[in-house]
């Protein structure tokens, strides 16, 4: 099977290609400067002239609270033309499949905990990513649209997933832009190199949040892709489509700083910053639907964290390998 993995250079994308590709699929990825997901003509060309069986949609412009509150236009016009895009021409070329990736950010600021997926559009969204957040609203219920308007016509089967915060291997670890595993992770790894006393963490650490191993998501996917039609559509409805992949446990910023901390082996202090912005007071996705296809999470967070920080320090070897030739 011909398989378009849209993002494959991201963290998400190199996990789902890995998997699928172990699998026997053959793999169909392209850079940006290959196909830009934003030119709609583009799009269509590469799907008309590939020949690809299924979609996995994993392809977004992603960040932390910084980039979200810096780059608002560029997250939601970005998102939407992406979703746009590869849906519409993927449909046009005849591709039966696609598996949309969304985020849990898609749901109410305040929403009850657990998440279920009833609870989408049912209250105000956090204010820091609603661009984001919306946009990727509108990627779900296109995928959503389309089944209704031409899954019987056509054969339509688009599916969506909603995982929670994603961190693993192959992560963005920019200064600036980056989530706040990686954040922390190159946090704590500068200080413990500069044997800073202390690191400034935004907010009061009190919040809450939910992580998952990007190698769990990937399988996640790639089992609710797999899925028997009728299956999938025992958990779903025709307006409210997606999925929830989550571990089902959280812990408050504070205890994952703590975690990142004794994985980085650094001794300095921690200090919080409650006047920067820390987003929604918590964020624990519901997974009875997701453990009701026999699908779970497997990797423990500390355990996630290790080796997530083991891939950061050999890529940062790497580099510095690089600039010393």
């Amino acid at each position: 099977m011909r398989i378009f993995v849209a993002g494959h250079r991201g963290m998400v994308g190199q996990a789902l290609a890995g998997q699928l590709r172990e699998l026997g699929h053959e793999v169909v990825c392209r850079q940006r400067c290959e196909l830009d997901l934003l030119d709609q003509r583009a799009v269509g060309r590469f799907f008309s002239e590939e020949q690809i069986d299924q979609v996995y949609l994993a392809a977004a412009k992603v960040g932390g609270i910084h980039a979200n509150t810096s780059y608002p236009a560029q997250f939601i016009y970005e998102n939407l033309m992406i979703a746009a895009n590869v849906t519409h021409q993927a449909f046009l070329a005849g591709i039966r499949r696609i598996l949309f990736l969304g985020s849990s950010c898609i749901y109410p600021r305040l929403a009850g905990q657990p998440i279920h997926e009833e609870y989408l559009l049912d209250g105000r969204l956090e204010p820091t990513n609603e661009p984001y957040a919306i946009a990727k609203i509108a990627g779900l219920k296109l995928c959503e649209s389309y089944n209704r308007q031409y899954g019987e016509s056509h054969g339509v089967d688009y599916r969506s997933v909603m995982p929670t915060n994603l961190y693993g291997p192959g992560d963005n670890y920019h200064p600036e832009n980056s989530h706040v595993v990686p954040a922390l992770i190159r946090r704590f790894h500068q200080a413990k190199l500069d044997d800073a006393p202390s690191v400034q963490i935004w907010g009061s650490g009190r919040v809450r949040r939910e992580f998952l191993y990007v190698d769990d998501m990937a399988q996640g996917c790639i089992a609710v892709m797999n899925l028997p039609r009728a299956a999938y559509e025992l958990q779903t409805d025709p307006m409210r489509s997606h999925i929830n992949l989550g571990t089902g446990e959280d812990v408050s910023i504070s205890e994952l700083a703590e975690l990142i901390r004794d994985v980085v082996g650094y001794r300095g202090d921690i200090r919080y910053d409650p006047a920067k912005p820390e987003g929604t007071p918590r964020k624990l996705l519901d997974v009875s639907r997701a453990a009701a296809i026999g699908w779970k999470a497997r990797v423990p967070l500390a355990e996630g964290l290790r080796r997530t920080y083991s891939a950061y320090q050999a890529s940062t070897r790497l580099t510095e390998e690089i600039e010393h030739v």
